[in-house]
């Protein structure tokens, strides 16, 4: 992923900023200040250069009592940073197959691609026993390919749950409704527990959510 390698070559607070966003619903200049270990002005001093350049925008999120907070979020214009898994070519050749091979051709096609993936995940995943361990480990391929992924447990109850904060498939998602369905599939196999996603969109901004119960 582009925005990693960045993070890499360039470790300043601009890209340490730019991470944490993308992997949040929206974050103030405070939030951004405490996960940073930096000060408010500071902070703040970087995110309204970020907005000046249309990299990032703000929008308002209501609270209990007072003045509603501002929180910063990425614009579309940082979208070439992260991965989009070749989707403009994908749909073209999908499109293609069903001029072809007729209207199933491209199903047909995404289910042998989600089928060799899980394959090659397996094989990646060998030697891992427990769901949580699985979990993390598919949490940490799926990020590499640009799904800004981590894995979630409930203090409470324990419940698991896959987060990830960009969907590289969502254009051929757009255009073809059992992508999700084929991504719960090939989660539930690898992790060999029940799936089910949810979508949430604050503002622009997109968690999808995977619910990993154990049979």
């Amino acid at each position: 992923m582009l925005l990693r390698i960045l993070h890499e070559m360039l470790h300043t607070p601009v890209m340490d900023i730019l991470h944490h966003l993308k992997r949040s619903q929206g974050m103030t200049a405070g939030e951004l200040a405490e996960r940073l270990k930096m000060s408010y002005m500071g902070v703040k001093q970087h995110c309204d250069d970020l907005v000046k350049k249309e990299f990032i925008d703000t929008f308002r999120r209501a609270k209990g009592s007072g003045r509603p907070e501002k929180l910063y979020r990425l614009t579309r214009r940082l979208d070439p940073l992260f991965d989009e898994n070749g989707a403009s070519i994908a749909l073209s050749l999908l499109a293609a197959a069903q001029r072809v091979y007729g209207e199933t051709a491209a199903a047909k096609l995404l289910y042998a691609w989600f089928q060799a993936k899980t394959d090659t995940y397996t094989r990646k995943l060998a030697g891992a026993d427990d769901l949580l361990t699985k979990a993390k480990m598919l949490s940490k391929l799926r990020s590499a390919e640009g799904c800004i992924s981590s894995v979630q447990q409930d203090a409470e109850t324990g419940a698991l749950s896959l987060v990830e904060h960009h969907q590289p498939l969502r254009e051929l998602a757009a255009e073809h409704d059992i992508v999700p369905e084929l991504e719960c599939e090939l989660i539930e196999k690898l992790l060999a527990c029940e799936v089910s996603r949810s979508v949430e969109e604050i503002s622009g901004l997109v968690r999808i959510t995977y619910r990993l119960t154990p049979h």
